[in-house]
């Protein structure tokens, strides 16, 4: 469903040439989310994560690289391509709340919005509309108006509008900052089922673990590429028959790959490592001119 290759996305800031400063967001990043997979994106304020959002919702362009939804390589899309993209491939949840929802439209009007703007037909889109609020659990509420509705209740609506017009790619950006622990449980619930019951790829930015512990594959960004990532297996996988996970390391497209910073720190490893293959891993080592650490003997 996504596909991203050696993304590279440079802002620059100031006015003027001379006094300009350029600022790469993305580094090079490689993701692939598979066709309706349940994925959560995580990283640090400035690791790029809200940049690949933006582009992958089609309101940002890449500077490099390649990044491919649903077929469609976003790089190359004309004004009117776009515009069409956003409408029919890809649906996108904001993070503050309010901004998802028209506060003078009711929340059966707000999801039927999107579907006027696609043209289509007006028998089908009470219907649709009906549909996705009882989808979401927020059906006795249809005609009220977003300042009538709790947080939690905005956001549900707020994913119906999202998926109005049957969106391949739902994009939910920290969908549960604003919301209190059950809460939270609640609209991940509501995204599990548009994943579950419609087949939606769903990838969530967030911060909150709750989320990110509860889907198979978490990816972590850190200074504008993808460094690690966790993948969960479901209970009865081991031999307790707990559920278990593993973090990962992402090795990209030319050998690079991120080392977790605790790791890096406990051993002293900077500027350079020295590596040793052996027959079925590769090790690595602190530059031993540089760091007291030793291996241990065996």
């Amino acid at each position: 469903m996504v596909a991203c290759a050696n993304l590279v996305r440079i802002y620059r800031t100031g006015t003027t040439a001379r006094g300009g400063v350029e600022v790469q967001a993305l580094q090079g990043l490689d993701l692939t989310v598979e066709e309706g997979e349940l994925l959560a994106l995580v990283g640090a304020s400035g690791s790029g994560k809200s940049t690949l959002l933006g582009i992958l919702a089609g309101l940002d362009t890449p500077s490099a690289g390649t990044a491919v939804v649903d077929g469609t390589d976003l790089g190359a899309l004309k004004r009117r391509e776009r515009t069409a993209y956003r409408r029919r491939t890809v649906g996108v949840i904001q993070q503050q709340t309010a901004r998802n929802l028209l506060p003078y439209l009711t929340a059966r009007e707000n999801v039927q919005l999107p579907m006027a703007y696609a043209r289509e037909p007006r028998r089908r889109r009470a219907a649709r509309a009906t549909e996705l609020l009882d989808l979401m659990g927020i059906a006795h509420a249809a005609d009220r108006t977003p300042a009538g509705l709790s947080g939690g209740e905005q956001q549900r609506v707020a994913i119906a509008v999202a998926l109005a017009n049957r969106p391949r790619l739902l994009l939910a950006d920290e969908p549960t900052g604003e919301l209190d622990t059950a809460t939270s449980e609640e609209i991940f619930g509501a995204l599990r089922t548009a994943n579950t019951e419609l087949g939606t790829t769903v990838l969530i930015v967030t911060h909150d673990a709750l989320v990110a512990d509860q889907v198979r594959r978490t990816v972590r960004i850190r200074d504008g590429r993808t460094s690690t990532e966790v993948l969960r297996h479901a209970a009865g996988d081991d031999a307790e028959g707990a559920p278990t996970a593993q973090e990962y390391t992402v090795l990209d497209r030319v050998g690079r790959l991120q080392l977790p910073r605790e790791f890096t720190e406990s051993l002293g490893l900077v500027n350079r490592v020295r590596l040793v293959l052996e027959s079925d891993h590769i090790e690595v080592w602190p530059d031993h001119r540089r760091s007291p650490v030793v291996p241990e003997a065996k």
